[in-house]
C-alpha cells in the first residue's frame, strides 16, 4: 500500500480524533490537574515552551467559544486550527478575543489529497492557492506558522520529483510568507519523504527563506529515528514541536498504528534528551499536544502530562 493509501485509510489526525484504544483511561484516568509535575517555567537560559492542542482534542462545547474556553481553563495557551477552514474567521477572532486563547498557527487542511509535488499540474495549483490561503488565515488569526506536509512519495510521484516539484512550488508562496511574516513549518509524517534529519535540513536550508522551516513531531520520528537527534540536527530551522508518544513495543506487537496507542511519556520518546536538546539550539516557542480527543478532565491531564515531561 503506497504512503498515499495509508494516509487516507489511516490519517492519523482521523484516527486520534476517534481516540481508538487511545483512551481517557490511558492518559491515567482521573488525575488530578497538576499531579505530575510543574509548570514549564523559563529560566534566563532556558526559554519558556508554550503549551499548545490540536482543536479536535475538545471533544466538549457546542460552539467553537466554548471550546476555546475549555481549553484556557485546561491550561492551554494557544490551540492549532485547520486552513482552509469552513469555521467563519469572524467567529474565530470572536473566540479568540472572548478567551484569550491564542490560535498560535493552523494546519494546510488539505495537503493530503491536494499535494505541491502531485503529479498534475493543476492539482499542484490548487495545493498553492490552498497554502496561500492558510497563510492568509494564519496571519488574520494572529499565528505564527502554517504547518505543511509538502509531498507524498507513492507509485505516482517518485522521490526525486517529490523533491523537486515540492520545493519548485514553495517557492512561489515564500514572497507571500516574507509578506505576512508567517512561516511555513514543514512536518515529519509518514510519507516516505524527507526521513533523515539531515536531509530534512539541507532541504530547508536550499528554499534560501527564514519563512519555511520545520515543524517537528517527536511522535512520527520514533519508528524510524530519535527526536532529540532531529532536534540538534535541524537547530534554528525548528518552528514549532508537535507532542506525543509511540511505542516501539507495542507497535512491533500489535501492528504499525498502534504504536501511538500510548499515553504521553509511556511510549519510548526520550523527553528529557529532547528538553537537553532544545536547551542546546535554544529552541523556545509553542509546544502542541496532538493527542486523543477528550472532556476537559482528559484535557487537564494531557496539560499535566506536558508540564512534567517538558520541565527545563
Amino acid at each position: 500500500m503506497s504512503a498515499l493509501e495509508l494516509s487516507a485509510a489511516f490519517d492519523r489526525r482521523a484516527l486520534l480524533r476517534g481516540g481508538g484504544a487511545f483512551a481517557f483511561a490511558a492518559l491515567g484516568g482521573a488525575l488530578a490537574p497538576g499531579a505530575l509535575g510543574g509548570a514549564l517555567q523559563a529560566t534566563a537560559d532556558r526559554p519558556k515552551l508554550r503549551k499548545a492542542c490540536m482543536l479536535y482534542m475538545c471533544a466538549d462545547g457546542k460552539t467553537l467559544r466554548e471550546k476555546f474556553e475549555i481549553l484556557k481553563r485546561a491550561g492551554f495557551e494557544g490551540v492549532e486550527l485547520d486552513s482552509p477552514t469552513p469555521i467563519p474567521r469572524e467567529e474565530i477572532l470572536a473566540a479568540r478575543d472572548a478567551t484569550g486563547l491564542a490560535v498560535c498557527g493552523v494546519v494546510d487542511s488539505v495537503h493530503w489529497r491536494q499535494s505541491l509535488a502531485d503529479a498534475d499540474e493543476k492539482v499542484r495549483a490548487q495545493a498553492v492557492a490552498a497554502l496561500e490561503t492558510a497563510l492568509r488565515d494564519c496571519h488574520a488569526f494572529g499565528g505564527e506558522s502554517v504547518l505543511l506536509v509538502p509531498a507524498i512519495v507513492n507509485t505516482r510521484v517518485s522521490y526525486e520529483q517529490a523533491y523537486h516539484r515540492s520545493q519548485a512550488e514553495l517557492r512561489k508562496v515564500l514572497p507571500l510568507a516574507a509578506e505576512l511574516r508567517v512561516k511555513i513549518g514543514i512536518e515529519n509524517v509518514w510519507n516516505d519523504f524527507l526521513l533523515s534529519p539531515l536531509e530534512a535540513a539541507r532541504y530547508v536550508d536550499e528554499l534560501e527563506s527564514p519563512w519555511v522551516g520545520w515543524h517537528l513531531d517527536c511522535g512520527n520520528v520514533v519508528t524510524y529515528g530519535h527526536a532529540e537527534q532531529w532536534v540538534r540536527i535541524l537547530g534554528k530551522r525548528l518552528v514549532k514541536l508537535h507532542v506525543k508518544d509511540y511505542s516501539r513495543k507495542r507497535r512491533d506487537a500489535e501492528g504499525l498504528w498502534k504504536g501511538f496507542d500510548v499515553a504521553l511519556g509511556e511510549g519510548d520518546v526520550d523527553w528529557k534528551a529532547v528538553v537537553t536538546a532544545l536547551d542546546e539550539v535554544g529552541f523556545s516557542g509553542w509546544a502542541s499536544a496532538e493527542v486523543a480527543a477528550g472532556d476537559e478532565q482528559h484535557l487537564r491531564v494531557v496539560v499535566a502530562r506536558m508540564d512534567r515531561l517538558l520541565a527545563r
